[in-house]
Formats: C-alpha cells, sequence, structure tokens
C-alpha cells in the first residue's frame, strides 16, 4: 500500500529533510536534532497551556495535542516533531479504565494477570483513532518540511503497565508471568501490540513521516526472554506500518545488550540510551544502520563548556553510522533549562553533518 495522497512523503514536503534523509542513510543538509520528550515538560508555554488539564485529555483534544508538539520545534527549530501523546492512548481508546495520576504514571483500575482478562479486553476500532488523526492532520499542516513523528510505546512496557496496574522498579510482574503463565503473557503482550500498530498507523496515515516505537522498560529483560517473549510482539507493532514505508525507529533503555535483537524486530533506525557509545553501538550494529541518540540528560545543567565537549563527542562517535539523528540518550528533565536545548540545536545545525571530529577542540 502507498502512502495516502498529500502525504508530507509523498507530495515531497518532507522526502529531503535532514532527518529522513539521516533516517536512510543519506547524506542530510543540516546535522539533524530532536529530543525525546520535547513536547512540553521544560516549557513554559507547556505548562501554561496544560494548567487545568488532564493529561489524557490534553492527548485527545486535537488542538491541543497539536499546539503542544508544536510549540519545542518553534521554540528550538529541531528538525523533527514527535507527536505529543502518552503509551495508554490506546488503552484509553479501546475502553480499559486507566489514567495517569501526577506523581505516579499510568495507573489501572484492575491490573490484567489472566488469561480471561486478556480475552476480555476489546479490540480498538479504527473509527476510534479520529481524535488522533486530526491532532496529526492540524500538527502536519503547520510543520510544513519539518517531519512529525509517530509516537507509540512497545508492547513489552505497555503490557508491564497493564500486568502491574501502575509504574513498578524492576517489572518483575509481567517478567514472572512470562514463565508462570505464558499463554496469557502471548495473548497480552500481542493485544499490546496490535494496539501499538494501529496507533502508529493512524499517525502515518494522517501524515507522520516516521515513527517511532519506545520500549521504556525492555531493560530489564535478558536477552532470551526478549527474544522469546518480547521481539515477536514488538515485530507485530511495526508490521503495522511496515507497508506504507516510513522510516521505523526503535528506543529503548538499558538495552545494550538487546540492541540486535531489537534491530530484528523490524525497525530501519536504533535509539541508543546514554549508557552506551554510538560508534560501540554501530560496531554491535554491523556498521549498517543508522543511529539517533545520545546525549545524557545528567550534563544539561552541566557548565555550557562542558556540554559543548560533550555533544561534540556524541557527534564524533555518531559519525561512525551510516547515519546520525542527534537526541538525547532519554528524555528531558522537566527543570532542564529550554534556552540549553536550543544552545545545543544552534551547534549542532552549526556543524556539517560528521565533521564535529574535526574540530580543533575534538580530538580525532
Amino acid at each position: 500500500m502507498t502512502l495516502p495522497e498529500g502525504h508530507p512523503l509523498r507530495d515531497g514536503r518532507t522526502t529531503h529533510s535532514p532527518l529522513i534523509a539521516a533516517y536512510r542513510s543519506q547524506v542530510p543538509s543540516r546535522q539533524p536534532v530532536w529530543f525525546m520528550r520535547q513536547a512540553g515538560r521544560s516549557l513554559p508555554e507547556y505548562r501554561a497551556l496544560r494548567r487545568g488539564v488532564s493529561m489524557l485529555d490534553s492527548c485527545l483534544r486535537p488542538d491541543l495535542a497539536a499546539e503542544i508538539t508544536l510549540q519545542p520545534v518553534r521554540r528550538h527549530d529541531t528538525d523533527a516533531a514527535i507527536f505529543f501523546s502518552d503509551i495508554v492512548i490506546p488503552l484509553k481508546l479501546a475502553g480499559v479504565d486507566v489514567d495517569i495520576v501526577p506523581g505516579v504514571g499510568p495507573v489501572l483500575s484492575e491490573p490484567i494477570r489472566t488469561l480471561a482478562q486478556v480475552r476480555a479486553l476489546p479490540e480498538l476500532t479504527d473509527s476510534a483513532f479520529e481524535p488522533i488523526r486530526e491532532a496529526v492532520r492540524l500538527t502536519v499542516a503547520e510543520l510544513g518540511s519539518t517531519p512529525l513523528i509517530g509516537f507509540a510505546g512497545a508492547p513489552f512496557t505497555v503490557a508491564a503497565y497493564m500486568v502491574e496496574g501502575r509504574p513498578s522498579r524492576d517489572h518483575l510482574g509481567p517478567r514472572t508471568m512470562m514463565h508462570s503463565a505464558p499463554e496469557a503473557w502471548d495473548a497480552l503482550a500481542h493485544w499490546a501490540a496490535r494496539a501499538s500498530g494501529a496507533f502508529l498507523r493512524a499517525q502515518v496515515e494522517a501524515g507522520a513521516s516516521a515513527v517511532q516505537l519506545f520500549d521504556s522498560w525492555a531493560g530489564s529483560l535478558g536477552l532470551e526472554d526478549y527474544r522469546q517473549r518480547v521481539a515477536p510482539a514488538s515485530a507485530l507493532a511495526f508490521d503495522a506500518v511496515r507497508e506504507l514505508d516510513v522510516p521505523r525507529v526503535h528506543f529503548g533503555t538499558g538495552t545494550s545488550e538487546l540492541l540486535p535483537a531489537m534491530l530484528e524486530a523490524g525497525a530501519d533506525v536504533m535509539g541508543i540510551d546514554y549508557r552506551l557509545p554510538l560508534d560501540e553501538a554501530n560496531r554491535r550494529l554491523g556498521g549498517r544502520t543508522p543511529l539517533q541518540g545520545n546525549i545524557d540528560p545528567a550534563y544539561l545543567e552541566a557548565p555550557w563548556e562542558v556540554l559543548e565537549a560533550h555533544v561534540r563527542e556524541v557527534l564524533k562517535r555518531g559519525s561512525a553510522a551510516p547515519g546520525h539523528v542527534l537526541n538525547l540518550g532519554h528524555g528531558v528533565p522537566p527543570e532542564t533549562d529550554p534556552s540549553v536545548l536550543s544552545r545545543i540545536v544552534e551547534l549542532a545545525h552549526s556543524l556539517e553533518p560528521g565533521s564535529a571530529h574535526r574540530d580543533p577542540g575534538v580530538e580525532p
């Protein structure tokens, strides 16, 4: 299936953008950069817009979701927008009783732990995603040649919340379920995969030029558990957009030992967290995969000369890969000074892609 008529990749608006070029292992016109969790958090205009509006309501109101998605692009001149949403939005749209409790995170009224409960879960209808499509359409109309990246939680992370019923430190519940109730786990992981995949597809059909699957908690898994009990579900989520031919990014935290398996699940680009240098990630992935990352958020409050040296080092190491999109190795902390993020973007854009190692202040 081809992309819908009028899609930014089909009519050429985003086809040659720096982000898409890097994602496709081409030489970009400038070093592309965006920030995970860039939609809000550190921006005063975001906090003003969100005042008195719950997280889920802000995600499901197309005008609000679009405006929040656009704010960081206007503020920082990033090379992509990441769609403002939450990984539990597909659950909410399916009719699962879930809320995001301030200071806690996603909380389900009833954890899902048995096969009977999984079989009772409602399947999402295509029409349920209309608020998402409308938000994407509104956003893309304002972005012009800047690509929108579609967002979804990876099946393991979504299912982990469903099993625990709330955030967890060690995700023992879903890891235990894999072995104590494997049929129930596989059914739940595949339900989450279908939900996340449909979520991604709705965003692409409405105008997203790339997608990213966030596996926030996959780092709690061993390699064999990942390969046997998680990778098939992640592949199913990616399959929902495979025929639409948009770049697919896979990101996890604490997943350095899982990178090849995560790539095999269907990614075109691998997001790397701050724990692993990009040149080592490139080596582990065989030198054939574009990378995204991986500024350590801990540097964002350091003196500028310290942060600048770190950013240049990340760019130097990223130049080893076939393509590199500069990003954080995790999300923007809420207390971050927005001007620091803008300064990182200005630095990245001032350098020729792949040239950071030629700066006299950085060892080659």
